[in-house]
C-alpha cells in the first residue's frame, strides 16, 4: 500500500493481480477458485494477490433477496430421470437470444459447482441414499431445481466468504466504486484499476479515495435494481453499469428484465409455495378499505381461478405467452390493472379464494388435475392457505416473521415488480468481456436469453466465476499489477474524477433521492413490463436531457454521505438511457411481446374485454412476439457522439460447439493449454 497526492486529495494505492468487485455469491466463488488455481500452480501467497471490494458485504442481492424456497437450478440428479448437459443447455436457449456456448458451459459446470457449494457447507437437502431432491421451477421441463430454503443465496455467500477468509484474501468493505480507470484505446484498451470512496472515512474535505490497480478485473456487482420504482431488489442496489459503459464495455439483451409478483413492504418474491398454498387475493382502496375480489370478474369458475393462482408458483415470472385463454399470467395483468387504478392488492393466507355469486365455493378437491395432484403428493390438503403453507414450507412463513410481518395476522401487500435483469455485459465462453483481462460474472453478465429457468442465475454466477478464475490462472498468470509507464494517463483520470466530485454540490440542484425517484418513475412507466414504442422513445429523450442536466447542475447535498448517492444517481441515469435506447431499438424492429414484457398495439391480441387500456379507454391489446428475432442479440455501446449517448447493433447468436474429440487428443490439448485458445 502507498499514498500519493492529486488535486489536494490523498490517494491510497493498492496493487493486486486480480480485483473482484462485488461480494455476493458469484464474486466470492470466483475468489475461492482463483486462489485454489494459483495455489495448484505453486503460488504460495495466492490469497494475497487477490482482493474483493464491496460497497457493503452484508448488502446486495445474494445476501438480501429470495423467495419461498429460493431455487438453485442444476443438471438433474434424480436416480430415475436421465439428464445431460446438452439437454440442460437447450432449456437455457429455448426462448432465444442466448449464446449456445455460454449455455453449454453453464450446463457442463453445473454439477461441479453445485457439489462445490455442498462441500462449502450450503445445506441442500438429500434423501437417505444421498440423492439431491429436485422439483420443477418456471421454464423447466425437468425437476432440476433444488433449494436450501428462502435464504439459499445468502447461505452460498456466507459459506464462500468463510473460504475466502481462510485463504487470506482481502475483503475491503464499504468501498463505493466511483470510476473504472483505463489505459490505451481500441483493441489495446485495458481497465487497469478501480477508484473507490471509503464510506467510513469520507468527510467534507476528504474524499477518501482508494485506487486498486489490477492485472485482471472481475466485475460481480449485481444488477441495477434501483432502476424501477416497483422492485423486489434490495434497496440501494444501483449496480455499476453506468461506470462500466463509460469504461467501454459492451452490453447485450438489456431489454430483457424479468418481472413478477412480490411483496412490497418487505421486498420478497411470492413465488413457489406462497402461490401453491392458494391464498385469497383481493384489492382495497388507497386507505385499505373497500375490499374487492377483483379476479372473479375474469375467471368463469372457482376451479379455474384457484388453479391459476396455484400455477403462479412455478409459472411465477410475468409471461405474455401465458395471458390469453385464461392462463396464469393473466393474474399479473389483473394485479397491475388494479394498482393502475390507485388500488392496493393483497394476498391473505388466512382465507381461501372467495368467488362471486356465480361460482361454487372454494373446494380444494375441485382444483384442476395439475394443482390437485401436486398438493396431494405434497400432503398439503389442509383447510386454509396458512396451514398448507406451513405444511409445505414453514421457513417461507418465518422469513416474513423475521421482517416484522405476521402472516397469521395480516394480509401481504403485493405488486408486479422488477426482479432480475437477464441482460448485462457481453462475455465469451470464459466470461471475459470485450476488453481483455476484464471479466463479468453474476447478474452483471448478459448470459441469459429472453427467458431462463428459475434459479439458473445462481448456477450462472457460480459457473461464470469458475470459468473466469480458471482462465486468469492459466492464461494471464499471477503477476501483480504495475502501471508505472501509464502513471500520467491514470493521474489525469483521477484528477478528472476529483474535479467531478468537487462539482457535485449545488444548492440549486435536485437531491440525489429526487433524481433517483425520477429515474425510477420513468423506467417503471416506460421500460417496465408494459411497453409501447412512442412512449419509450419519448422517455428516452427525457432521460438523455435529465442526465445531461444533472451533469451540469449537480445536486443539493445535505451532507458528505449524500455525495455517494449523487455518484450513484449519475451512473444509474446513464444505465437508464442504455436500457431505454435498447428498448426503443428493439420495439422499432417489431419484436413484440416476449420474455417478461408486454408490448401494446392497437391492432394486437385482446387480453380480455374488461382489461382496459387506461390511455384509450378501450380493451388492452398486445403485439405477439416476432420469433424471427430469436436468433439475434442486441448489443449496446456507449457513444458520447450519439444524440442518445448509445448505439445498438444486432449480432447473431453464437451456437453451442459440437466438436467432440476422442480422449487422447483432448488430453493432449489439455496438457498443452490449447483448451484456452480460440
Amino acid at each position: 500500500m502507498e499514498t500519493k497526492k492529486i488535486a489536494g486529495q490523498i490517494i491510497t494505492v493498492h496493487r493486486y493481480n486480480t480485483v473482484i468487485v462485488g461480494a455476493g455469491a458469484a464474486g466470492m466463488n470466483c475468489a475461492v477458485h482463483l486462489c485454489e488455481f494459483m495455489a495448484e500452480k505453486g503460488i504460495a501467497d495466492a490469497g494475497e494477490r487477490i482482493a474483493v471490494i464491496t460497497g457493503g458485504i452484508s448488502l446486495g442481492t445474494s445476501r438480501m433477496s429470495g423467495s419461498d424456497k429460493q431455487t438453485y437450478y442444476k443438471m438433474g440428479t434424480s436416480p430415475e430421470t436421465a439428464d445431460s448437459a446438452e439437454e440442460f443447455a437447450k432449456s437455457l436457449t429455448a426462448a432465444g437470444c442466448c449464446h449456445g456456448d455460454l449455455a453449454l458451459a453453464e450446463a457442463i459446470g453445473s454439477l461441479r459447482e453445485f457439489y462445490h457449494l455442498v462441500q462449502a457447507g450450503v445445506p441442500f437437502p438429500h434423501d437417505p441414499m444421498g440423492s439431491y431432491i429436485g422439483y420443477k421451477t418456471d421454464h423447466d421441463p425437468y425437476e432440476r431445481a433444488t433449494s436450501a430454503g428462502p435464504k439459499t443465496s445468502k447461505f452460498m455467500s456466507q459459506c464462500l466468504q468463510q473460504q475466502v477468509e481462510r485463504y487470506g484474501i482481502a475483503i475491503d468493505d464499504c468501498r463505493e466504486v466511483a470510476q473504472l480507470l483505463t489505459v490505451g484505446a481500441g483493441e489495446s484498451k485495458r481497465i487497469v484499476g478501480v477508484a473507490t470512496i471509503d464510506k467510513k472515512k469520507l468527510d467534507g474535505g476528504n474524499y477518501a479515495i482508494n485506487v486498486y490497480y489490477c492485472a485482471n478485473l472481475v466485475l460481480a456487482a449485481g444488477g441495477p435494481g434501483e432502476l424501477y420504482k416497483t422492485s423486489v431488489y434490495p434497496r440501494g442496489q444501483t449496480g455499476i453499469h453506468g461506470l462500466a459503459f463509460k469504461a467501454g464495455l459492451v452490453a447485450e439483451n438489456l431489454t430483457e428484465s424479468q418481472f413478477g409478483l412480490a411483496s412490497i413492504k418487505f421486498r420478497w418474491n411470492v413465488s413457489g409455495t406462497y402461490m401453491q398454498a392458494i391464498p385469497r387475493i383481493f384489492s382495497t382502496d388507497a386507505d385499505g378499505n373497500d375490499r374487492r375480489e377483483f379476479l372473479t370478474n375474469f375467471f368463469p369458475t372457482m376451479s379455474r381461478m384457484a388453479t391459476n393462482i396455484f400455477l403462479k408458483g412455478y409459472q411465477w415470472p410475468f409471461d405474455p405467452q401465458r395471458i390469453t385463454e385464461l392462463r396464469s399470467s393473466l393474474v399479473d395483468i389483473l394485479v397491475f390493472n388494479e394498482t393502475q387504478k390507485g388500488r392496493r392488492v393483497f394476498m391473505d393466507f388466512l382465507q381461501n379464494p372467495i368467488g362471486n355469486s356465480a361460482m361454487r365455493p372454494f373446494d380444494i378437491h375441485e382444483l384442476e388435475a395439475e394443482a390437485l395432484t401436486y398438493l396431494t403428493k405434497a400432503g398439503a390438503l389442509e383447510g386454509t392457505p396458512i396451514e398448507r403453507l406451513a405444511g409445505m414450507n414453514r421457513p417461507a412463513i418465518d422469513i416474513y416473521t423475521e421482517n416484522g410481518i405476521d402472516l397469521y395476522a395480516e394480509p401481504l401487500e403485493i405488486a408486479v415488480c422488477a426482479q432480475h435483469n437477464n441482460g448485462g455485459f457481453a462475455v465469451n465462453k470464459w466470461w471475459e468481456s470485450n476488453i481483455a483481462r476484464t471479466f463479468v460474472i453474476g447478474e452483471m453478465a448478459g448470459t441469459h436469453g429472453v427467458k431462463r429457468p428459475g434459479g439458473s442465475a445462481l448456477n450462472a454466477g457460480q459457473t461464470g466465476g469458475l470459468r473466469a478464475a480458471e482462465y486468469i490462472a492459466n492464461v494471464y498468470g499471477p503477476d501483480i499489477a504495475d502501471y508505472a509507464d501509464n502513471a500520467e494517463e491514470i493521474a489525469g483520470q483521477l484528477n478528472q474524477l476529483i474535479g467531478e466530485l468537487d462539482s457535485l454540490a449545488n444548492p440549486a440542484g435536485s437531491s440525489p433521492e429526487e433524481a433517483i425517484e425520477n429515474i425510477q418513475g420513468v423506467m417503471t412507466t416506460s421500460g417496465g413490463h408494459i411497453r409501447q414504442l412512442d412512449d419509450a422513445r419519448k422517455a428516452l429523450g427525457e432521460m438523455v436531457e435529465f442526465y445531461k442536466g444533472i451533469g451540469q447542475t449537480g445536486f443539493s447535498l445535505a451532507g458528505p454521505n449524500e455525495m455517494l448517492a449523487a455518484v450513484r444517481a449519475r451512473h444509474l441515469a446513464l444505465t437508464a438511457i442504455a436500457s431505454l435506447k435498447a428498448i426503443v431499438e428493439l420495439l422499432a424492429q417489431g419484436s413484440g411481446s416476449r420474455g417478461s414484457h408486454l408490448v401494446l398495439a392497437a391492432d394486437g391480441v385482446e387480453i380480455h374485454c374488461d382489461v382496459i387500456n387506461k390511455a384509450t379507454g378501450k380493451p388492452l391489446r398486445f403485439k405477439p412476439e416476432n420469433e424471427a428475432l430469436r436468433n439475434t442479440i442486441m448489443q449496446v455501446m456507449y457513444d458520447e457522439e450519439s444524440s442518445d449517448l448509445f448505439t445498438c447493433t444486432n449480432i447473431e447468436v453464437r451456437p453451442a460447439p459440437t466438436d467432440r474429440k476422442a480422449f487422447e487428443p483432448a488430453w493432449q490439448d489439455f496438457r498443452e493449454g490449447k483448451i484456452y485458445q480460440g
